[in-house]
């Protein structure tokens, strides 16, 4: 079963600084029926203006991704990490027992274009944690290269959680079939391009959760970049 979570029916956050379009319930948007898949919370695809940005804020008891599609995001947080993510770049931060963040755009002309995700943790209160990877566009494409994982394998970062997270970027004719062990579940989101799963057209924006299929046949009608989630 493949439901798919189109881009325009995503909640929007549009401020003066910052545009955000949310796949499941974030902040004062709240959908009932779209409160998170599994142990995926958030799905945040957000643009930040040239110097602009999240000011430093708390979080505890979540794994957070930050996953750079265009641009440069400064962050700064209560653990004494202080660094820049760019476009090919991912961050994974353990909130565990409480941190302090924030994230600026250190740019003067460009924005910044980025995924913010979300998964619970498999345990509260565990010892707060950094981590950041440049992933080199030549190793997703063509095929899915694993991002994070719970035991940190094949070059991953860790993830306190029964999840994978993958990353791809195709090209028109490519095809990837992804085996799905039984009993677990799998979440697709188009980053930018044209997606066929399993015979249905995903377009940039949007997502799908994918339940009881075995396997899923990906296949861009275009350029495609892509996050594959495989969850418990």
């Amino acid at each position: 079963m493949i439901n798919i979570r189109r881009s325009e029916e995503r909640g929007r956050t549009a401020i003066d600084w910052l545009d955000s379009y949310h796949s499941f319930s974030f902040g004062d948007y709240y959908d009932p029926d779209n409160v998170g898949f599994r142990g995926l919370r958030v799905i945040n695809e957000d643009w930040v203006n040239p110097g602009a940005g999240f000011g430093m804020h708390p979080h505890r008891d979540m794994e957070i991704i930050t996953y750079i599609v265009q641009g440069a995001l400064e962050h700064k947080d209560s653990m004494g990490n202080g660094s820049v993510i760019r476009a090919g770049d991912v961050q994974r931060m353990s909130a565990g027992t409480g941190i302090l963040h924030g994230e600026f755009n250190p740019s003067p002309k460009e924005p910044v274009h980025l995924l913010q995700i979300w998964i619970l943790p498999d345990r509260r209160g565990l010892k707060p944690e950094y981590d950041q990877q440049t992933i080199p566009e030549a190793e997703k494409a063509g095929r899915l290269r694993l991002l994070v994982s719970p035991d940190g394998r094949d070059g991953s970062m860790k993830l306190h959680q029964d999840a994978l997270l993958y990353g791809a970027v195709l090209k028109a004719g490519d095809q990837i079939e992804y085996r799905i062990p039984a009993g677990r579940h799998a979440w697709v989101q188009v980053v930018r391009g044209q997606l066929d799963v399993n015979g249905k057209q995903l377009q940039a924006g949007d997502g799908a959760s994918i339940s009881d299929e075995g396997s899923l046949n990906l296949s861009p009608r275009k350029e495609t970049e892509l996050l594959l989630f495989d969850l418990a």
